[in-house]
């Protein structure tokens, strides 16, 4: 029913200072709006909405993730830009902070200003993204 519907992704934000110039400047987001209620950005054609709310108990779990053609070149520039990659014991990661899962897929995690999880992912060579097209 909603698979040709155009997505929206949510976070929050008790920061919204702090949170425009992480996902703005940091991630190299484009700002679409600032008003009282939300920061709104746009990441390749999805809207993420960062919700503007008085206090943020960020959750447990990976709330937003990207998927990039080189997890290793996308850490390196977050690295420049101060973000610091988060270590789990109960995951084996490599010393970059790079676990890969049993498909093969790479992921980093790294949190907001807020403490929102958020991650990078880098797929296998040999998994095609879209029919006739390989990564």
């Amino acid at each position: 029913m909603l698979g040709r519907a155009k997505l929206t992704a949510f976070a929050a934000t008790a920061h919204p200072r702090r949170a425009k110039a992480f996902y703005q400047r940091t991630l190299g987001l484009r700002l679409l709006t600032d008003d009282r209620f939300a920061l709104a950005f746009d990441s390749n054609g999805v809207q993420l909405r960062v919700q503007k709310v008085e206090r943020v108990t960020p959750p447990s779990f990976t709330v937003l993730g990207w998927e990039v053609s080189s997890i290793r070149r996308a850490m390196t520039a977050l690295a420049k830009a101060s973000v610091a990659f988060e270590r789990y014991a109960f995951l084996e990661q490599d010393a970059a902070g790079v676990w890969t899962a049993p498909s093969g897929t790479r992921v980093a995690w790294f949190k907001d200003p807020d403490g929102n999880l958020l991650s990078l992912a880098e797929a296998p060579a040999d998994r095609t993204t879209a029919p006739g097209r390989r990564r």
